[in-house]
Protein backbone atom coordinates (compact mmCIF):
# COMPACT_ATOMS: atom_id res chain seq x y z
CA UNK A 1 0.00 0.00 0.00
CA UNK A 2 0.98 3.34 -1.31
CA UNK A 3 0.02 6.44 0.81
CA UNK A 4 0.13 10.11 -1.29
CA UNK A 5 -0.72 13.03 -0.31
CA UNK A 6 -0.85 16.00 -2.57
CA UNK A 7 -0.39 19.88 -1.81
CA UNK A 8 0.39 23.49 -3.19
CA UNK A 9 -3.16 24.12 -4.85
CA UNK A 10 -4.92 27.02 -4.80
CA UNK A 11 -6.42 30.38 -6.52
CA UNK A 12 -4.53 31.89 -8.81
CA UNK A 13 -4.74 34.19 -12.11
CA UNK A 14 -4.83 33.30 -15.09
CA UNK A 15 -1.27 33.18 -16.76
CA UNK A 16 -0.29 32.55 -13.40
CA UNK A 17 1.66 29.27 -12.26
CA UNK A 18 1.41 26.53 -9.43
CA UNK A 19 3.32 23.99 -8.39
CA UNK A 20 2.18 20.92 -7.07
CA UNK A 21 3.39 18.24 -4.69
CA UNK A 22 2.94 14.45 -4.38
CA UNK A 23 4.32 12.64 -1.34
CA UNK A 24 4.56 9.40 -1.26
CA UNK A 25 5.12 7.42 1.85
CA UNK A 26 4.65 3.14 1.94
CA UNK A 27 5.40 0.52 -0.15
CA UNK A 28 7.09 2.95 -2.41
CA UNK A 29 9.84 0.73 -4.26
CA UNK A 30 7.12 -1.33 -5.95
CA UNK A 31 5.64 1.63 -8.53
CA UNK A 32 7.78 2.24 -11.52
CA UNK A 33 6.11 5.87 -12.20
CA UNK A 34 3.85 8.48 -10.84
CA UNK A 35 1.09 10.12 -12.81
CA UNK A 36 -0.98 13.37 -12.00
CA UNK A 37 -4.57 13.35 -13.33
CA UNK A 38 -7.38 16.24 -12.90
CA UNK A 39 -10.86 16.08 -12.82
CA UNK A 40 -13.06 19.33 -13.81
CA UNK A 41 -16.47 19.72 -11.92
CA UNK A 42 -19.33 17.56 -14.53
CA UNK A 43 -16.09 15.88 -16.49
CA UNK A 44 -14.49 12.60 -16.00
CA UNK A 45 -10.90 12.21 -14.88
CA UNK A 46 -8.21 12.96 -17.38
CA UNK A 47 -4.29 12.16 -17.05
CA UNK A 48 -2.14 15.54 -17.46
CA UNK A 49 1.40 14.16 -16.75
CA UNK A 50 3.46 11.15 -15.72
CA UNK A 51 7.22 10.49 -14.85
CA UNK A 52 9.12 7.43 -14.37
CA UNK A 53 11.09 7.01 -11.04
CA UNK A 54 14.34 5.32 -13.18
CA UNK A 55 15.17 7.76 -15.74
CA UNK A 56 13.12 10.20 -15.35
CA UNK A 57 11.32 9.86 -18.89
CA UNK A 58 8.47 12.46 -19.04
CA UNK A 59 4.76 12.25 -20.79
CA UNK A 60 1.94 15.10 -21.15
CA UNK A 61 -1.63 15.83 -22.18
CA UNK A 62 -1.24 17.63 -25.36
CA UNK A 63 -3.41 20.12 -23.57
CA UNK A 64 -0.57 21.24 -21.19
CA UNK A 65 2.73 20.41 -23.15
CA UNK A 66 5.13 23.09 -23.29
CA UNK A 67 2.95 24.87 -19.74
CA UNK A 68 2.79 22.14 -17.16
CA UNK A 69 6.95 20.31 -16.36
CA UNK A 70 6.86 17.16 -14.22
CA UNK A 71 9.47 16.26 -12.27
CA UNK A 72 10.35 13.97 -9.40
CA UNK A 73 13.20 13.84 -6.33
CA UNK A 74 13.54 10.44 -5.69
CA UNK A 75 15.28 10.90 -2.14
CA UNK A 76 12.50 12.43 -1.13
CA UNK A 77 9.23 9.83 -2.69
CA UNK A 78 8.27 13.27 -3.95
CA UNK A 79 6.74 14.07 -7.72
CA UNK A 80 6.34 17.80 -8.90
CA UNK A 81 3.72 19.31 -11.30
CA UNK A 82 5.26 23.07 -12.77
CA UNK A 83 2.09 24.65 -14.13
CA UNK A 84 2.83 27.85 -15.89
CA UNK A 85 0.50 29.73 -17.91
CA UNK A 86 -2.37 29.00 -16.19
CA UNK A 87 -5.69 28.80 -17.81
CA UNK A 88 -9.41 28.87 -16.17
CA UNK A 89 -9.80 25.59 -18.01
CA UNK A 90 -6.85 24.49 -15.78
CA UNK A 91 -9.37 24.44 -12.94
CA UNK A 92 -9.69 21.29 -11.28
CA UNK A 93 -8.92 18.80 -8.38
CA UNK A 94 -5.50 17.53 -9.42
CA UNK A 95 -4.51 13.87 -8.11
CA UNK A 96 -1.24 12.01 -8.06
CA UNK A 97 -1.40 8.15 -8.42
CA UNK A 98 1.18 5.89 -8.56
CA UNK A 99 1.82 3.59 -11.74
CA UNK A 100 0.86 2.35 -14.29
CA UNK A 101 3.43 -0.82 -14.30
CA UNK A 102 5.36 -2.51 -17.68
CA UNK A 103 4.89 -3.57 -20.16
CA UNK A 104 3.34 -0.87 -21.24
CA UNK A 105 2.51 0.79 -25.12
CA UNK A 106 2.23 4.40 -26.14
CA UNK A 107 -1.56 4.77 -24.41
CA UNK A 108 -0.53 3.20 -21.28
CA UNK A 109 -0.08 6.73 -19.45
CA UNK A 110 -3.58 7.79 -20.46
CA UNK A 111 -5.65 5.01 -18.88
CA UNK A 112 -7.08 5.87 -15.83
CA UNK A 113 -7.53 2.16 -14.65
CA UNK A 114 -3.62 1.27 -14.83
CA UNK A 115 -2.79 3.72 -12.50
CA UNK A 116 -2.99 1.72 -8.90
CA UNK A 117 -2.77 4.32 -5.14
CA UNK A 118 -4.44 7.69 -5.43
CA UNK A 119 -4.12 10.78 -3.28
CA UNK A 120 -6.98 13.12 -1.92
CA UNK A 121 -6.33 15.96 -5.09
CA UNK A 122 -5.64 19.08 -4.27
CA UNK A 123 -8.31 21.74 -5.62
CA UNK A 124 -6.32 24.12 -8.35
CA UNK A 125 -8.70 27.29 -9.38
CA UNK A 126 -7.88 29.84 -12.51
CA UNK A 127 -9.80 32.71 -12.35
CA UNK A 128 -10.00 34.88 -15.58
Amino acid sequence: QVQLVESGGGLVQAGGSLRLSCAASGRTFSSYAMGWFRQAPGKEREFVAAITWSGGRTYYADSVKGRFTISSANAKNTVYLQMNSLKPEDTAVYYCATGPTPPLDGNSWYRLELYDDWGQGTQVTVSS
